[in-house]
């Protein structure tokens, strides 16, 4: 073989093997790049959630109703990304990420129940069902409860691998 389709040969596996490591890099900034939305819009929800059972508490069903949905609009967006992400990029994922993102999309899917039973239980309230309303309530907060566990576990992922969430 010559020198010249040597040469050609080594400039064509180069270009691939740069084409794969800036493929790799710009999957990686995007999931970077949207991991912090997706932690803003989970701590959002986890504050109109408070704020929806506080203004319960206080029979405030219209504003406590609003808060409920905002909660539930935003622990929905923190999940599409999330689904999004693990279907686009799951072979460019180390394990570290993927257990987040599997640890994320199991507590935000109970808090997304506990969003759906909160708004149960104002709509029964509301409406002077009020045992109705309180199981409701009650099932809600089992969910939270158990959501923690998974909230828990992913900020000890997060806390344990620094290094990788910027």
């Amino acid at each position: 073989m010559s020198s010249y389709i040597k040469l050609i040969i080594f400039i064509v596996v180069l270009v691939f093997i740069s084409t794969a490591i800036v493929f790799i890099d710009s999957s990686m900034d995007n999931i970077n790049q949207s991991m912090p939305s997706i932690s803003d819009s989970i701590v959002q929800g986890d504050k109109d959630y408070n704020e929806s059972v506080e203004l319960l508490n206080n029979k405030n069903y219209e504003e406590s109703s609003q808060k409920a949905i905002s909660a539930g609009d935003n622990y929905n967006s923190s999940l599409n990304k999330l689904l999004e992400i693990k279907e686009k990029f799951s072979k460019d994922l180390n394990d570290v990420h993927k257990d987040y993102i599997d640890t994320t999309i199991k507590e935000l899917e109970l808090k997304l129940k506990a969003v759906d039973d909160l708004k149960e239980s104002i709509y029964y309230l509301r409406n002077y069902y009020n045992y109705t309303g309180s199981n409701y309530g009650s099932e809600a907060n089992d969910y939270i409860y158990e959501s923690l566990t998974y909230q828990n576990q992913r900020n000890e992922i997060v806390q344990n691998n620094s290094e990788l969430f910027n």
